[in-house]
């Protein structure tokens, strides 16, 4: 069976701390459970695995007395929580757990940003780091890939996407019926399970309809039209979709230019494979006309991947003028902008549009294509 050590497995090891929280976010079957035993295998002192999907777990948690978690704790010295999110209160519980049971150190992970923002934001203040596992990352791949693999490869992963039990599925029907499992199963349910949501077909059709405008801006009144939904239930919709981890948004850059276009927002996938599933298309490359739309989600997830992996203070945003000049991907980092574009086809030339390059003229521009994509995922080297 391979095994790919995540790239943040020693942060995670470095950061555990006497009465401090580690909090680890991620959709469903990312990999934090084997992550986590992963850190388990070489820690040396006792510990307790609990879970928020075991009614046992979640009863000894639910009783909030000093006495009861000193007592149910004894003499272990590193408790770990998996779905840390489904038990009621979990940051009142894990307040009173660090500030008062010494040397007590304490990993929880969460499959949604809901509850463990909500309820381990204030009462763990300064007292908690989180971590983001995602699906596999590019550089991930490095252990068990060369470059020569990596071309056919990634037209796989454009495709399929990187969730970590894809490794093991060898044939292409066998990835399809995972993916639809994760999407049925896993993350569809995550969302239902929290705000009393109970439409799940205007849920399914939401996601839909932004999967098929990658790259491009979402209106949220022609969402709201086509849904039957208002425009408050769409934006609440979406930002519970970003909870879960399923999509992400970026908004556009304006600083100079009236006609810059600031408004609207543009929304990724973090995975490529669930965005195939929704719209049941998992063909090749070849026979597809939406490779621009793969790729530009396909890189930009892989960079958000490598700015969170690497701490890296950036702000990211697309930028159009309401003349159509625009650029897919802006970096506002280090008191400079970088610019950048998403070509699938090397050979296409591209120029940076003249209304950047004058209101700009300090910025970078750069176009990233299949061959050049592995530098721009390593340039945290440079920072």
């Amino acid at each position: 069976m391979l095994i790919i050590e995540r790239i943040i497995e020693q942060a995670i090891k470095k950061s555990i701390q006497a009465n401090k929280v580690i909090v680890l976010l991620g959709s469903r079957r990312v990999g934090k459970t084997v992550l986590l035993n992963k850190l388990l295998e070489g820690y040396p002192k006792p510990y307790k695995f609990m879970s928020g999907e075991d009614l046992i777990s979640v009863q000894s948690l639910e009783r909030r007395s000093i006495v009861h978690y000193k007592n149910l704790l004894g003499d272990i010295k590193l408790l770990v929580i998996d779905e840390a999110q489904k038990i009621p209160e979990i940051g009142k519980i894990l307040k009173l757990i660090v500030d008062h049971i010494a040397g007590i150190e304490v990993i929880v992970t969460g499959s949604s940003a809901f509850d463990i923002a909500r309820y381990t934001g204030e009462p763990l203040t300064g007292r908690k780091k989180t971590f983001h596992l995602f699906p596999f990352a590019e550089e991930e791949y490095l252990q068990i890939e060369d470059r020569i693999e990596k071309p056919e490869q990634l037209r796989n992963r454009l495709i399929f996407g990187n969730y970590p039990e894809l490794i093991h599925l060898s044939d292409n029907n066998s990835k399809a019926d995972y993916l639809k499992e994760i999407l049925n199963s896993y993350l569809l349910k995550d969302i239902l399970t929290f705000e009393s949501i109970k439409n799940s077909d205007k849920i399914l059709k939401l996601l839909q309809l932004i999967a098929f405008q990658i790259g491009g801006e979402v209106s949220y009144n022609e969402l709201s039209l086509k849904l039957g939904l208002s425009r408050n239930t769409v934006e609440r919709y979406l930002d519970l979709l970003s909870k879960v981890f399923i999509i992400h948004r970026l908004g556009g850059f304006s600083r100079n230019l009236r006609k810059e276009v600031t408004k609207n927002s543009k929304w990724y996938f973090y995975d490529n494979g669930i965005r195939n599933a929704l719209i049941a298309n998992l063909n090749p490359i070849d026979l597809r006309n939406d490779i621009g739309q793969l790729w530009e989600n396909y890189v930009i997830s892989e960079r958000v991947k490598m700015q969170h992996y690497n701490n890296m203070l950036v702000y990211n945003y697309f930028w159009r003028t309401y003349d159509q000049q625009e650029i897919d991907w802006i970096e506002d980092r280090g008191g400079k902008l970088y610019a950048y574009e998403f070509k699938w086809n090397e050979k296409k030339k591209v120029k940076v549009p003249k209304g950047w390059k004058t209101a700009y003229e300090d910025s970078e521009f750069r176009v990233i294509n299949p061959y050049n994509y592995m530098e721009w995922l390593h340039e945290k080297e440079k920072y």
